[in-house]
């Protein structure tokens, strides 16, 4: 869902720049352009129509109903239905993920074009597909990509992360925050680099817990709520009074460790304070550091529409809003001042934020 402040602006940019970027790269085959749980059903069973915009999309682990990720993503496929009529095929994998590679060829096979695998996981097997299927284009989101027909949706995480940062110093009582991540890996390392910058950029007094809930290459800690909460319990017991997640669906457990404590929590990828449906977590949720996977997802599809080849990455960041806080219940209305000066200072230049810890 759209932030009253960044919704539109990010919409109606990134569009813009998404069109130009692809239609602009199409087949060259490298290079970077930077744009300043349905359960898994047999996709060929349900065939699209013959000469209809046919999109295919595979979930991560966790799959729709996520509140967060999976669910951006599936806000983009659902625009894309509405807006451009489009017929939409969606498929969940394995808990373990292990099947990502079979969802791609059964969308291929069923005859989507485009497809869309969602999560950096889907790097390799989609290079795989691209080569197999070298007729149709395809997009992975967080992942960078260099074969002709595929197209990298990435995003700079550290950018929000740095504004969430920012967000949690100025609004901490203790000087004490905290940062669970979901998989040790180098994707979620880019939002601890932000956020920990952000918040030492504010206030270095500010003392900073950060753990991990699985090691890289285990992707449970996406899909693991209670050890979300076991994490973000014994940060609130040693005195953290808000704590930043980016961990999918475990950020649930944080949500309900800050009820119990009543403390704070920082929410991901999506406005959580408006997707989590219990009003005593949404309550605790300060902000959101929404990463635009909704806009990334249409945007490829609507450029696709309008004939536009692979071939690059498009980077989603602030300058297109392609990042950024949501304000949704008001609590950080009172430091957009301080947070949008900070934003101004990435865009221009002045503040360069670490992409690794």
């Amino acid at each position: 869902m759209l932030s009253k402040r960044f919704g539109k602006t990010a919409v109606g940019t990134v569009a813009a720049a998404m069109l130009m970027a692809v239609a602009a790269c199409g087949g060259s085959g490298s290079g970077g352009t930077t744009a300043s749980e349905a359960p898994a059903t047999d996709a060929a069973s349900s065939a699209p129509a013959e000469g209809a915009l046919k999109v295919g999309l595979a979930f991560d682990v966790g799959g729709r109903g996520d509140k967060s990720f999976n669910d951006a993503a599936y806000a983009g496929l659902e625009k894309a239905k509405t807006d451009l009529k489009a017929d939409i095929k969606e498929l969940s994998p394995a808990a373990d993920g292990s099947n990502r590679g079979e969802l791609l060829r059964q969308l291929a096979d069923a005859g989507y074009n485009p497809i869309i695998g969602v999560g950096f996981a889907y790097g390799e097997d989609i290079k795989k597909a691209a080569t197999e299927y070298p007729d149709i284009q395809f997009a992975v989101v967080d992942s960078a990509s260099n074969a002709p027909n595929v197209t990298g949706l990435l995003f700079a995480e550290e950018q929000g992360s740095y504004l969430a940062g920012v967000a949690a110093a100025l609004k901490s009582k203790t000087n004490h925050v905290g940062y669970v991540g979901g998989v040790e890996n180098d994707l979620i390392k880019k939002f601890e680099a932000g956020f920990v910058a952000g918040v030492k950029a504010t206030n270095p007094k500010t003392k900073i817990d950060i753990k991990y809930l699985t090691p890289d290459g285990d992707f449970s800690g996406f899909k693991a709520p209670e050890k979300g909460k076991v994490a973000a319990e014994k940060m609130y017991q040693d005195g953290a009074d808000i704590v930043y997640h980016a961990s999918g669906d475990s950020g649930l457990g944080v949500f309900q460790a800050a009820a119990a404590a009543k403390k704070m929590a920082i929410g991901v990828d999506s406005d959580q304070r408006q997707t989590v449906k219990e009003t005593d977590l949404q309550a605790v949720i300060m902000t959101s550091m929404i990463k635009r996977v909704d806009v990334g997802v249409f945007e490829f599809i609507k450029a696709f529409q309008g004939g536009a080849k692979g071939g690059a990455n498009t980077v989603y960041d602030l300058k297109v809003d392609g990042v950024g806080l949501s304000t949704t219940g008001g609590e950080i209305d009172d430091i957009m001042d301080k947070i949008d000066a900070a934003k101004q200072k990435i865009v221009s230049g002045e503040i360069t934020v670490p992409a690794k810890p």
